[in-house]
């Protein structure tokens, strides 16, 4: 009888090994099981989203999904409405489901403690280094190298202006439409004025916001406020085709955000800087399929291909502009230029020497974390999310 346990309680152990061997291998997906989800605050009319919704579709090709794998809902406000829609595609069979918009996240990490199964990936937020999930994570991009880098094509063209006598040097103002007043949206327009004023340096900005991520009207109506006020270049971080629409009616020059432009301003779009999200899908998506861990908070930059700029518009850009974009974007992803040097601005008429950001976010919006390193502001080098929240460095004012 003892034997006779013995050996059943062998058989039993190895029964359990063989299901724990078949456990783990259920863990990794293959490209047949996988299944995708993608949640969007607006739709392929806003910018922003269809960004996002293109990289997508550009990985499902490349990974060979099917259509019945790849689940986008869009038009997912920043309310309960986006943990019912991550529910649904949980439901829906999804093993990664990712976010779009800044607002998500609250709702993004309730869905991750619900579905620990699951993974869920935010972008632009900010919370997964404190919240501790090992299946919720942030995502973005050092986006502002690519504003700089079209903060370049902007400062050629106000130097060809100024050198056809269309304006003087002290007329070289730029306007720009801000969304809010967020960090997102203050790093990305400082980053593109000095981009411009490296190349104009007696260029100038006004800035408006429209309180609104994508409003056709409104922000048509901030650019025709600002070009009225004076500004003889726009540029934009709003997600709609009001401002560019706006300066092709006006003849006015625009560099706008996430895609290029030019259908929409055949004679005045000169560039747009975009961060190519298909980078950060394809590593995240491919380490569900391979049992792998995705970053708790990622950030891709120019060199690894996470950061672009769209087709340049030689109809409207300035002579030479391709040529002066390669050589600067060389210097960026070498690292032989720093974005925010704090020797290339002021603030106050004073350079920085220390500045203390809000980068652990903790809820309480109290600054914490010293940022400036080494001559710059180490943006997005301590959490993914820009933190440069300084309104206004010098030769920037509100319209």
């Amino acid at each position: 009888m003892k034997k006779l346990f013995a050996l059943l309680l062998a058989v039993v152990m190895l029964m359990g090994l063989a299901a724990c061997g078949s456990k783990n291998t259920e863990e990794k997906k293959t490209e047949e099981g996988i299944k995708v989800g993608l949640i969007c605050l607006h739709d392929e009319n806003s910018t922003y989203d269809n960004n996002f919704i293109q990289a997508l579709k550009e990985v499902q090709e490349e990974l060979g999904l099917k259509d019945d794998q790849v689940l986008i809902k869009t038009n997912v406000d920043e309310s309960d409405a986006c943990y019912n829609a991550a529910a649904e595609l949980v439901d829906a069979g999804c093993d990664i489901i990712f976010a779009d918009s800044f607002g998500h996240e609250s709702f993004m990490i309730q869905a991750a403690k619900e579905f620990p199964e699951v993974q869920f990936c935010h972008a632009t937020g900010t919370k997964s280094q404190t919240e501790g999930l090992d299946n919720f994570h942030n995502a973005f991009a050092a986006i502002y190298q690519g504003r700089y880098l079209a903060g370049v094509a902007a400062g050629m063209k106000l130097n060809e202006m100024i050198e056809k006598g269309t304006i003087t040097a002290d007329k070289a103002v730029i306007g720009y439409v801000g969304a809010f007043d967020y960090a997102e949206v203050v790093s990305g327009m400082t980053s593109f004025f000095l981009g411009a004023r490296s190349i104009c340096p007696t260029a100038t900005m006004k800035v408006t916001y429209t309180n609104s991520w994508f409003d056709i009207a409104k922000e048509k109506e901030s650019a025709l406020n600002l070009i009225n006020s004076g500004c003889v270049l726009i540029s934009q971080h709003a997600d709609s085709e009001g401002a560019p629409k706006a300066c092709e009616e006006k003849g006015v020059p625009n560099v706008a955000y996430n895609i290029s432009t030019i259908s929409m301003g055949p004679n005045t779009a000169l560039i747009s800087s975009k961060i190519d999200w298909s980078v950060y899908f394809k590593l995240a998506i491919e380490a569900v399929m391979n049992g792998k861990e995705i970053p708790t908070d990622y950030c891709g930059t120019m060199a690894e291909g996470a950061v672009k700029l769209t087709e340049l518009n030689e109809k409207a850009a300035a002579a030479g502009t391709q040529e002066k974009l390669d050589e600067v974007q060389a210097k960026l992803e070498s690292g032989e230029l720093k974005v925010f040097d704090t020797k290339t601005f002021t603030v106050g008429g004073k350079e920085l020497t220390t500045y203390t950001a809000d980068v652990v976010d903790e809820g309480d919006f109290v600054p914490e974390t010293e940022a400036i390193e080494n001559g710059e502001f180490a943006e997005s080098v301590k959490r993914s999310a820009p933190y440069f929240d300084i309104k206004y460095i010098d030769g920037i004012s509100a319209l």
